[in-house]
């Protein structure tokens, strides 16, 4: 009737219907634009997609990872899991079961444990459009049977032959603890629960099996509860309780715990250790500290040795310390190498430490570091069929504050005239995570075809260390900005394409950065492919009901508490410093169930964007004048950055189709 009002819950349930009914057209329109573009990439897409299913074929990424136990030998491909025994007899092969006998035929298996009698097998299966994921507890034997399903699980290790700990993952957040036993009375029990938001929960098993560990993680903060293995029913002992700012993982060795920790000054990795009975901070003693600008990948430990996987000024080496003669060891490794790939499980009494090494360009090679020998030893592989003239150089800009970043730069040396050629610059700086060097059979081909490849280390990211990420996060992601303009700037200086042949590709927080630059300094380059981008900063930090956004205020800061981190976070956010200007063209793939990036922000850029870039073409309108691409491809498959390879190789031939004609390759 007139002049009643409107109860505000129903005014409340209006506004949502409209806003979903906003962003189902809004979402629409986009894949109808999508569908008439697409036909002008199409020749192009399957051209590329031929190119890279042949390059496929060839398997570079050696075999999947085996898990030995004495004389057996678990492995898993495409989707079976096999044993084998460890005399290398490749007729004796059993195939234990397949991810389709157990009704998951469009899932892959993301984690493998065993017990320590081999009588039980736990797996997690995981598909492609979720980030959940379900365990499966198999009872081995001459017919495997399943012996539970446990939904929604993260990680899981077993503490004795049949007491499982696992942690439960909802909402992408994982902050309770349980037990659950296959003895004769079966039970499954709460073990510890995180009250904190900012922390997330998981479980890892040391080396010589003697400990579970509970580690509860936030992005600065550790906090490290132990599970006896030979007292599984025992409470969790915590190792020390959670210091602001200090990091810690856990590993054991005779009744020792070895400490990872950013403890202590300066705050960057140290390997300390401390007895089990006594192991709080103040009984931390110092192992080995790493040098100054040094990235700690990776640790494994052995009875008598402990490898440290290190990055220094974009190159791998490793630190092996000998328990036994209280040494420390430096290996240096190829200079081609960028990346390390662990092999999963290795045996903890055994003589060599097993590892391989890629980049980009470079498939995967594996390598034996022996201890008794001191010396690195090649693995025998299959010879590469395709021949690539590929060279690596090594570059520091000199960025707005007189900061030196690292760029590592691939081209093919038969390459002429190189700043004719077209230049794909890669970026992420965030969370103190490394920019993906892994090998790629699509950076293989773009070498062939003559294009360089750039990767720029710039703050944010973790490649200098933890300092190097610190000087980029908060109140410090500008110097990250700044940083790529000057690694671009130096590129085109020194030779390396031009603007006109230049694109930017970025995924996920990597957005932020890329979208920034956009909008500051258009004129850098022609176009821009982003995969789930996050562009969208404050409308996101701003929204305390999504999964993410207290956990990560450590990363960007908390607008809704601090006015100065509110301006900050608009002073370089994408969405918010989109301006009439002559944008680059932009290609931009996104998925309806990404539950960390949502669909709704990245819909808003693309249309602020487009607006912005027609309205700066209708105001300067001359013979001649060029309109960028602004495009959204959504899929309705995959989640955040995690397709299959099907779905992986139709996205990058779209993008590769795309700066092929942005940049009329």
């Amino acid at each position: 009737q007139e002049g009643t009002t409107i109860p505000s819950e129903r005014k409340q349930n209006t506004s949502k219907t409209t806003s979903e009914l906003l962003y189902k057209n809004l979402l629409k329109s986009e894949q109808e634009n999508w569908s008439d573009i697409s036909a002008r990439y199409k020749a192009m897409t399957k051209r590329i997609k031929e190119k890279l299913e042949e390059l496929h074929k060839y398997k570079f990424n050696l075999e999947s990872p085996r898990i030995v136990f004495g004389d057996n030998v678990y492995f898993e491909e495409n989707g079976c899991v096999f044993l084998s025994k460890a005399d290398g007899d490749e007729g004796n092969v059993d195939i234990l079961f397949s991810t389709e006998d157990l009704g998951f035929s469009d899932a892959f298996i993301q984690r493998i444990r065993i017990s320590p009698d081999q009588r039980y097998m736990a797996i997690n299966l995981k598909s492609e459009n979720s980030e959940e994921a379900t365990c499966v507890i198999m009872k081995l034997g001459h017919f495997p049977v399943v012996e539970k399903v446990i939904p929604n699980v993260f990680s899981f290790e077993w503490a004795t032959n049949d007491v499982l700990y696992y942690t439960s993952k909802k909402n992408l957040k994982c902050q309770n603890v349980f037990m659950t036993t296959f003895t004769n009375q079966k039970h499954t029990k709460l073990v510890y629960t995180e009250q904190d938001a900012r922390f997330f929960v998981d479980i890892y098993c040391t080396k010589d099996r003697r400990f579970l560990t509970i580690n509860s993680n936030s992005k600065t903060t550790s906090e490290v509860w132990l599970v006896d293995c030979r007292h599984p029913f025992k409470l969790p002992a915590l190792v020390q309780a959670r210091t602001k700012g200090v990091i810690y993982h856990i590993e054991h060795r005779n009744e020792e715990l070895y400490i990872l920790t950013t403890y202590g000054e300066p705050a960057e990795y140290k390997l300390m250790k401390a007895p089990v009975a006594s192991s709080g901070m103040e009984n931390w003693q110092l192992v080995y500290a790493l040098e100054e600008k040094t990235k700690l990948v990776d640790l494994e430990m052995f009875s008598d040795h402990c490898v440290m996987f290190l990055k220094n000024a974009g190159h791998l080496y490793l630190s092996v310390i000998s328990f036994v003669s209280h040494s420390v060891q430096s290996i240096k490794l190829p200079t081609w190498a960028c990346e390390f790939e662990l092999e999963s499980h290795p045996e903890h009494t055994t003589s060599t430490c097993y590892f391989q090494l890629t980049s980009p360009v470079h498939p995967p090679k594996r390598f034996a570091y022996s201890f008794k020998e001191n010396n690195l030893i090649e693995q025998a592989v299959q010879e590469v069929p395709i021949i690539t003239n590929c060279h690596t150089t090594r570059l520091l800009a000199k960025s707005k504050d007189e900061t030196l970043v690292p760029i590592t730069v691939f081209h093919n040396m038969n390459s002429k005239e190189l700043h004719r050629k077209p230049l794909l610059v890669h970026v992420y700086g965030a969370y103190g995570i490394d920019l993906n060097m892994s090998f790629k059979e699509d950076k293989l081909m773009l070498i062939e075809e003559g294009w360089i490849l750039a990767y720029c280390h710039v703050r944010g990211g973790g490649e200098l260390g933890l300092s190097w990420h610190k000087d980029g996060c908060q109140h410090n992601k500008l110097k990250g900005l700044h940083d790529l303009k000057a690694c671009i700037m130096l590129l085109h200086e020194l030779g390396f394409s031009q603007p006109k042949h230049t694109a930017l590709a970025a995924a996920s927080a990597g957005g932020v950065l890329a979208g920034a630059l956009c909008n500051t300094d258009p004129q850098l380059i022609r176009a821009m492919v982003l995969q789930a981008p996050f562009v969208d900063v404050l409308n996101t930090m701003m929204k305390t009901h999504l999964p993410l956004t207290i956990e990560e205020q450590e990363e960007w800061g908390n607008p809704l508490a601090d006015e100065k981190c509110m301006k900050y976070i608009k002073s370089y956010c994408p969405y918010q410093n989109i301006k009439t200007q002559c944008y680059p063209s932009v290609f931009i793939t996104a998925y309806e169930n990404d539950q960390r990036i949502p669909v709704t922000g990245v819909l808003r850029y693309v249309q602020k964007l487009r607006k912005a870039a027609l309205d700066h073409a209708s105001r300067t309108s001359k013979k001649g004048n060029w309109i960028p691409n602004i495009i959204l491809d959504i899929q309705a498959n995959g989640s955040h950055c995690d397709s299959s390879w099907e779905d992986s190789l139709n996205e990058v031939a779209r993008h590769l189709a795309f700066l092929n004609k942005e940049l009329e390759v």
